[in-house]
């Protein structure tokens, strides 16, 4: 009987070792923390976005880094598969907008306790409050693991394989401090150096301040990088009291993230579903109703409440000015703010604040057929550790998925 230890108890880890238990291995789990699946809980702010439900071109499309490496791990597990695990393992899930599948109970807290029910039936030992302090590797094979576990206790846990799962740097307040980076790097494999992403941007305007708390639905967002347009969506944003959050904005990131900003805009379409000629009518209408208002009262219908001193100001038409005196040029310059109010990206937030992290282990350095290592047998590596990411939408924890049950599977098979 094969004999394998998987490090970090998250999403990657536990489905890597039910799916090494399941083919017959003896598996012990080593976390860090008290509890498993700290960062799985957090997910989909609290509801967690198990996975888009999609065939796997589609998974494909929206992974932003390295996604043909993950060909071989998406078709082995794919989203219906983890869909029929979940609910064979009895938990109930449906599906919503975009495909996003979440458990129906809406409670993150339901998805751990089943796998955690899962590692038990299936005999997984787990170790909490155990950290891996070094990999024992003798003559380019794993040997097994150093580790430091409850009350200072060492321990040598002997391994055949290990499946090193310990996430990448996103909220470190969750254990994903990058213990996984030294232990690659101790064993020779390169890092892709980090970087935040799926996080807010800070923004150099101060007028975002002003917006502080504002959501807005049904608008479009455009990344560009010079004349380079990056990332072109419509959805849902928010404005912070730092700059712009909310989910467009988060994709918008993946796209930034490990870039230079210095040449990068943000630029918003107020109205996407309106030509510049048929916003300047709805425009016309709306003085027509209120010809004999000021400037600053007209713009009620068209925009909320806490935009319209902003836009005003941004317009250069004087707030006082009665509407029957807007001039066509003035109108004109209006409509065309609202169809493009430029922002300038200073920089992105950091590992506090992002989902995920972009960058990691190098893939050239991991074999995609089975997640083990190039360079040191009997070492596999599952989920965010590895240069993988993806945007929004249950994609990054369908790569946790993949790539944890890929490595568990490859690991225990003889």
């Amino acid at each position: 009987m094969k004999e394998i230890v998987v490090i970090g108890g998250g999403a990657a880890g536990m489905m890597a070792a039910i799916a090494a238990a399941d083919m017959g291995a003896k598996v012990t789990l080593c976390e860090k923390n008290e509890k498993l699946g700290k960062k799985v809980y957090i997910t989909g702010k609290g509801r967690c976005n198990v996975t888009n439900d999609s065939d796997v071109e589609n998974l494909l499309k929206n992974v932003i880094s390295n996604p043909k490496f993950l060909y071989s791990a998406f078709y082995t597990f794919d989203s219906s598969r983890v869909i029929s695990f979940l609910e064979d393992e009895g938990l109930k899930l449906k599906t919503e907008r975009g495909n996003r599948v979440f458990p129906v109970s809406d409670k993150s807290s339901d998805v751990i306790s089943t796998l955690q029910k899962s590692m038990k039936e299936r005999n997984v030992d787990i170790i909490l409050h155990a950290e891996v302090k070094n990999i024992k590797i003798e003559d380019n094979e794993v040997k097994g693991v150093n580790v430091i576990a409850w009350k200072k206790e060492k321990k040598f846990l002997k391994a055949d394989s290990i499946i090193i799962a310990t996430g990448g740097c996103s909220y470190p307040s969750t254990g994903s401090t990058g213990d996984g980076y030294e232990m690659a790097k101790e064993s020779g494999h390169k890092i892709k150096e980090c970087s935040p992403s799926l996080v807010p941007f800070n923004i150099k305007e101060e007028f975002v301040k002003e917006l502080q708390g504002l959501s807005l639905k049904n608008v479009k967002l455009k990344l560009t990088d010079g004349k380079k347009v990056l990332y072109e969506e419509l959805g849902e944003m928010l404005f912070t009291h730092f700059g712009i959050s909310g989910p467009l904005v988060l994709t918008a990131s993946c796209y930034a993230s490990g870039r230079t900003l210095s040449n990068m805009k943000v630029t918003l379409d107020l109205k996407p579903a309106l030509s510049e000629k048929q916003l300047d009518e709805r425009i016309l209408r709306d003085f027509e109703e209120c010809k004999n208002s000021m400037f600053k009262n007209s713009l009620g219908k068209l925009l909320p409440n806490k935009m319209i001193k902003v836009i005003v100001e941004l317009s250069g038409i004087q707030p006082e000015k009665k509407v029957n005196e807007v001039t066509r040029e003035e109108r004109e310059n209006l409509v065309k703010l609202l169809k493009n109010i430029v922002l300038t990206p200073v920089s992105l937030r950091g590992f506090n604040e992002a989902i995920i992290t972009k960058g990691g282990v190098c893939v050239k350095d991991i074999n995609p057929a089975t997640m083990e290592s190039k360079l040191v047998k009997g070492m596999y590596f599952a989920g965010e550790v590895i240069d993988l990411d993806a945007v929004t939408g249950g994609y990054n924890l369908q790569i946790a998925w993949s790539t944890g049950y890929l490595a568990g599977m490859s690991s225990a098979e003889d």
